[in-house]
């Protein structure tokens, strides 16, 4: 199971990669204009601390490790 864990964690990590430079663009725009950047910090932190979250480490077989995928913040699971 401890394989398993990392390999989801290697996969989230692969997930937010493009997320996460896409909100950098989004938040040195709203830089640029002033705007607020707030809900951009906060989408890049979930995005952060996303493998460290402690459904995954509390997942008990593989089908418990897939539900932890977080289609909110990663987009489509990769296991479906």
């Amino acid at each position: 199971m401890a394989k398993a864990r990392e390999i989801h964690k290697t996969k989230i990590r692969e997930a937010r990669t493009s997320k996460l430079a896409e909100l950098d663009i989004e938040f040195q725009k709203a830089l640029e204009t002033s705007a607020s950047t707030t809900d951009i910090v906060s989408k890049k932190q979930a995005l952060r601390d996303a493998p460290a979250d402690s459904g995954i480490a509390a997942a008990s077989d593989t089908d418990a490790l897939k539900a932890q995928w977080n289609t909110s913040i990663l987009g489509d699971s990769p296991y479906s």
